[in-house]
């Protein structure tokens, strides 16, 4: 098997690549080749026997996205794009990259003769808008309220419309917010959330630029991980026409983040949260979904963690070796 991954470079994109060589293959087939992309070079797999090609650049620039699927490849995961707070400030790179890139990859896909890989899609609960009800269905309708939220959208309606006329075999995911992110704090609007955990856990201050009780969904990046394998197993049975779906996670206050950060690492780590209010953080996240009913997806499969607790301590296991600063 042949796959894709755009955006590899990036944290979701290296922990997939890593998961599936340590896995062996993907739905029952092993991996005798991948093909990573990204803005900045990902690294070669470790441990992988197989074919690695690595490009790097722009996948809206003329001919990339041909040349990314002249072999054929059967799963394609695109998970290339800018995030949140960067696509608000900076219009016309958040539509070329998160919107132009996906329409390019699609397109390149449907003039391929006789070819329709499977493309599993990372989409955001940022396609939704307020006013919101208690818990948000899965069919609720697509308001965003941001760039980013609305690049996300119209890749979602053109996901499933190239899925319905037979081109791929699509499925979009909407992530929750991944937390808590390895690595050092990026552009997203949502970053604080992993920032305030992250960085106390390793001896670090850490800028809470919203109120404690901003409440959000929340699944760490080994959820994420297992939400893209599960997704590119469903067949289009499973999934029916509604090829784009929100996934489980935890519901949570910034307190209660606070207050698991707390019970884990002891007040002397939490105490290195520092309160600055920052007024277009907090207009951006105004303007999210709180909770979210993920029935579907529970049904269909995916699973994310039962409590915030649980995300802290995979983040230890996982990126600190078991050891808090």
């Amino acid at each position: 098997m042949h796959v894709v991954v755009t955006g590899a470079a990036g944290m979701v994109g290296s922990k997939l690549i890593a998961r599936l060589v340590k896995d062996g293959g993907l739905n029952g087939k092993p991996i005798d080749k991948f093909t990573l992309t990204d803005v900045v070079a990902p690294e070669r797999p470790a441990g992988f026997g197989g074919k690695v090609d690595i490009t790097t650049g722009d996948l809206a620039a003329p001919g990339a996205a041909e040349k990314l699927i002249a072999e054929r490849p059967e799963v394609i995961f695109h998970l290339a794009g800018i995030v949140s707070g960067e696509a608000e400030l900076d219009f016309d790179k958040g539509y070329h990259v998160n919107l132009d890139g996906t329409r390019i990859l699609l397109e390149a896909i449907r003039h391929a003769e006789n070819y329709q890989p499977k493309f599993v899609f990372t989409s955001s609960i940022a396609v939704y808008g307020a006013p919101f009800p208690h818990a948000i269905p899965d069919d609720f309708h697509l308001t965003p309220l941001t760039s980013y939220g609305t690049q996300k959208a119209i890749s979602e309606l053109l996901l499933a419309d190239y899925s319905r006329r037979g081109f791929l075999d699509g499925v979009g995911i909407r992530l929750p917010t991944i937390c808590v992110r390895p690595g050092k704090p990026n552009k997203a609007a949502s970053g604080f959330f992993s920032n305030i955990m992250r960085e106390p856990l390793a001896g670090l201050e850490a800028i809470l630029p919203v109120a404690d009780t901003v409440r959000h969904t929340h699944a760490s990046p080994r959820a994420a991980v297992g939400f893209l394998i599960h997704a590119a197993g469903l067949s289009r049975e499973q999934l029916g026409p509604r090829v784009n779906l929100a996934m489980p996670g935890v519901c949570c206050t910034v307190a209660e983040q606070i207050d698991s950060l707390t019970r884990i690492a002891g007040p002397k780590v939490a105490a290195r949260i520092k309160r600055e209010p920052d007024e277009l953080i907090t207009r951006i996240v105004s303007g999210w979904s709180e909770r979210i009913d993920a029935k579907r997806a529970a049904e269909l499969g995916f699973k994310a963690e039962n409590n915030f607790d649980e995300i802290i301590k995979a983040h230890i296991e996982d990126e600190l070796g078991g050891k808090i600063a």
